[in-house]
């Protein structure tokens, strides 16, 4: 029997993604845009919020994009 792990499912809100990836409100949007980050899911209405794993798992890209760039 396989069993698959599903990811704990954390919503951030948006504060605490710009302080997670140091990034601004614009600068979030513009990758956002461009394809480059993780889109927020709709909470209501007017409330947005993004996936604790997917910025985790765009930290780490960046993360290994900046190692293999630099070595």
């Amino acid at each position: 029997m396989s069993r698959t792990i599903q990811p704990r499912l954390i919503v951030l809100r948006r504060r605490q993604v710009e302080a997670r990836t140091g990034l601004g409100r614009s600068s979030i949007y513009a990758l956002i845009a461009d394809g480059q980050f993780p889109a927020p899911i709709r909470l209501s209405a007017n409330t947005v919020g993004w996936l604790e794993h997917e910025i985790d798992g765009w930290i780490a890209e960046r993360t290994k994009v900046s190692r293999t760039v630099m070595s």
